[in-house]
């Protein structure tokens, strides 16, 4: 690995960092790419050799975000907890909670419009693969629609109410109120 590899990640986490943090104070819309820049001490043409635009480098802090959930989500399947149906719930807000900063962004109060619609992709295609192979009554599109909607719904509440519950407890909660309508699906 060379210096210059070393010094593009270093940049790029710099930048990324810098946009989760003016997000979690100002609000994506409030933020611009100069904020960036003066907050990651960063030059614009760096910038612009990294990122084409703001929306961007959003993006990559979320693909980032989403590798990692998919990661730990995929270890559910294949661990010692792959015969629960509701260990992925507890796997998204444990991620959550050890992600806090990354999901106040994306689900602060100001400007949560573009991470919470990346976040309900993300949940949504996640259920869709864990409830596609089980051999439903019902739509699998469906069934994982509409509990994506409950799951992002809750998780968003709870970022925003600064993480209240532990996660093992809010997950708990979720799966109460999720596992009579998975099971009519079956």
């Amino acid at each position: 690995m060379t210096g210059n590899d070393r010094r593009v990640r270093r940049t790029r986490r710099a930048l990324r960092e810098a946009l989760v943090a003016l997000i979690v104070e100002r609000g994506y819309e409030k933020v611009t790419v100069q904020d960036v820049l003066d907050r990651a001490d960063i030059g614009r043409s760096t910038f612009y050799a990294h990122y084409r635009d703001k929306d961007a480098l959003f993006t990559a802090c979320f693909d980032d975000l989403r590798a990692s959930l998919e990661r730990e989500l995929a270890a559910t399947v294949e661990g010692p907890s792959h015969d629960d149906p509701t260990r992925p719930i507890g796997v998204m807000f444990e991620h959550a909670y050890a992600n806090q900063l990354v999901y106040q962004a994306l689900c602060g109060f100001s400007g949560a419009t573009a991470g919470t619609r990346l976040l309900h992709g993300l949940v949504l295609d996640s259920l869709r693969d864990h409830l596609t192979p089980v051999g439903l009554k019902l739509p699998a599109d469906i069934v994982a629609s509409y509990h994506a909607g409950g799951l992002v719904a809750v998780l968003v509440a709870w970022v925003r109410q600064g993480f209240p519950q532990a996660p093992a407890e809010i997950a708990r909660i979720c799966q109460k109120m999720i596992t009579p309508s998975v099971m009519a699906a079956f």
